[in-house]
Formats: C-alpha cells, sequence, structure tokens
C-alpha cells in the first residue's frame, strides 16, 4: 500500500501576515485561497519541488494552538545557499549547522512554528 503525505495543517493568527511570510519570504507558492464564508476561508502553499503543501487559514486548524507545530523538514540541494536566500529576504534563519545526517538551517514562522532545511550528506 503506498502512502503520500501531500497535506499539512499549520495554525497560524494572522492568515495575511502568514501569507505573506510564506510567498515572500520563504518562496512557497501560493495553489489556493478560498473564501467560503466568514467562518471558513481555506488557503495552500507548495514549497517549489515539493509534492507535500501546507494549508492554513480560517476554520482550518481551530484545535490546534499556533506555534505548536516543530520540526517540519523540507530537503534543499544547498544549505548555505538556502540561509542566505532566507536572510537576504528578511527570514531569521541560524547559521547552517554541520551533522552527521547533513547540514541545517532551523528557522520559525511569525507564530513560532518551526522548520528545518536539509542539506543531505554525500551518500558512498
Amino acid at each position: 500500500m503506498d502512502m503520500k503525505l501531500e497535506l499539512v495543517a499549520i495554525p497560524v493568527t494572522d492568515v495575511e501576515r502568514a501569507i505573506v511570510f510564506y510567498k515572500d519570504k520563504i518562496g512557497f507558492n501560493l495553489d489556493h485561497d478560498h473564501t467560503v464564508n466568514e467562518k471558513l476561508r481555506f488557503i495552500q502553499m507548495t514549497p517549489p519541488g515539493s509534492a507535500c503543501s501546507i494549508c492554513f487559514g480560517i476554520g482550518i486548524t481551530d484545535e490546534m494552538k499556533p506555534g505548536c507545530i516543530k520540526g517540519l523538514q523540507m530537503v534543499v540541494k544547498d544549505a548555505k545557499a538556502a540561509h542566505d536566500e532566507l536572510k537576504e529576504r528578511g527570514v531569521n534563519v541560524t547559521d547552517v549547522e554541520v551533522q552527521a545526517w547533513g547540514k541545517l538551517v532551523h528557522f520559525e514562522d511569525p507564530d513560532g512554528n518551526s522548520w528545518t532545511l536539509q542539506e543531505l550528506p554525500t551518500r558512498s
């Protein structure tokens, strides 16, 4: 049985601020922004090259506390280049951290949901 993770809900306090952060600062594509009514708005965004998207909005993550998502991870080709690009866009990123499992860069969205970018180590 194949299973593909394709959507992760992210709780945020300010939908417009989250759209700006993920689209303009991180570089995600805005796939959907659909308002059903004043109690339901669905936003879906996807990192370039990813098969998995995030969603947030109004009435989407009501049972989740903004900032509770920790340790989301995306793989990048070059951690230093990703670090430099995000820093240039105004994202508060950590220095590149070197571990046996790769080079890592960490950041948080405006609500404290945390992300890691990983450059995979060279495989022999």
